[in-house]
């Protein structure tokens, strides 16, 4: 037996849309669960491939599970390695799946500015007060607006992020965008583009140091199965 037929690997997968357009793909590839996930409560599963395993993971908890070597490689959006933050694992491969974009959104017409702020008596303080923005993705919304050398006062919120405005607590949100329907469903209408979000490959380091011929492999099935541009 060859020290490749030997090796194991672990792929973290991210749940919802990103696992939903990453299957056909692994399926194309060879890396397909042996068994139906959505029948099954179990959060681990046997590949095709002999050797693989997936795990199924919150999105937000794949890029920990790489880091720190509990998986060897992961499947996750872009967006939540843009606040996780790099240079703890590698990023080698766009899927080029799931795609949407990170924006900001404030209400229709409204300025980019916030309004002047006023004190507890209603009489409006020394000039504008801070921008306040709603969202998820707390440190890109702090590296964003930091860069163009504004200050905001960030609300960490988890979701219903569309709602902020609308409800008095914050002027603006950062959030991803697919086609822009819940936006103007909810009055909001789209900012700055911050990033372009599609799903990628990340590789533990040591992992590919350890299982490099492996992890290549694995590589090489999903990068001749990325569609076309």
């Amino acid at each position: 037996m060859n020290e490749r037929s030997e090796q194991k690997m672990l792929i973290a997968l991210s749940k919802g849309r990103v696992l939903k357009e990453a299957l056909p793909l692994l399926e194309a590839a060879g890396l397909a669960p042996r068994q139906d996930m959505g029948a099954s409560r179990s959060l681990i599963f046997d590949a095709a491939l002999d050797g693989v395993r997936l795990l199924l993971l919150r999105g937000a908890d794949v890029p920990t599970y790489v880091e720190f070597g509990a998986a060897d490689m992961g499947i996750v959006g872009r967006d939540v390695l843009l606040e996780y933050g790099s240079g703890s694992f590698y990023e080698p491969l766009d899927l080029k799946t799931a795609r949407c974009r990170m924006m900001t959104a404030k209400p229709a017409g409204a300025s980019d500015e916030a309004s002047t702020a006023d004190d507890e008596s209603g009489a409006a303080a020394d000039g504008p007060r801070r921008l306040r923005v709603a969202t998820k993705f707390v440190n890109v919304a702090k590296r964003h607006f930091a860069g163009q050398g504004r200050q905001i006062q960030l609300i960490p919120l988890g979701g219903a992020l569309e709602l902020a405005p609308a409800m008095g607590l914050a002027d603006a949100i950062v959030d991803i965008v697919d086609t822009g329907g819940t936006l103007k469903a909810n009055g909001l209408e789209p900012g700055e583009v911050i990033a372009h979000i599609s799903s990628r490959v990340i590789v533990n380091k040591a992992a590919m140091k350890l299982k490099g011929e492996l992890i290549a492999e694995i590589l090489d099935r999903l990068e001749q199965v990325v569609p076309a541009e």
